[in-house]
């Protein structure tokens, strides 16, 4: 993805959408900075061209290779900081397990059959309980109200 002299100001909101980018430009853009979380979801990105004023997204630590070349910085090689021999700042809790989620970005993904906060429920989500008791909530509120507020309604 090549957005190179495209005389951005700032990452364009767009940009999100294109998760499966694996080479992507920024060089000869009047970027100032770039945001937190503007990477995020680019797991694929393995090649990273920004002015060298800007910093690789996720620090030098995400990177395998760093170099400086002209007017730009370029990244390359996306390390996965599952895998790293540095422990996380926030580790995943019991029931789940590590994976990337962009250049410094970890995501938490619970293992089958646990979900919820911190993957700490087993099985699945009740859907029959949930809607039995949504379903018959709605219906018998609706009667209520019925039954009240038909009083009120104008008869022709």
């Amino acid at each position: 993805l090549d957005l190179s002299n495209c005389s951005l100001h700032s990452i364009p909101p767009g940009l999100a959408k294109a998760t499966t980018a694996i080479v992507l430009d920024l060089t000869e853009n009047p970027l100032t900075t770039l945001p937190d979380g503007s990477f995020l979801g680019f797991i694929h990105l393995q090649s990273l061209a920004v002015p060298l004023m800007l910093e690789c997204p996720g620090g030098s630590d995400a990177w395998q290779d760093v170099t400086v070349d002209g007017s730009s910085r370029l990244c390359q090689g996306q390390r996965n900081p599952c895998n790293s021999s540095v422990e996380l700042a926030w580790p995943c809790p019991e029931n789940s397990v590590c994976a990337a989620d962009g250049p410094g970005f970890v995501q938490c993904l619970c293992d089958s059959p646990f979900h919820g906060y911190k993957c700490l429920r087993e099985g699945t989500f009740p859907m029959l309980l949930f809607g039995g008791i949504l379903g018959t909530a709605t219906v018998s509120l609706s009667l209520l109200l019925w039954g009240t507020q038909r009083r009120k309604a104008k008869t022709p």
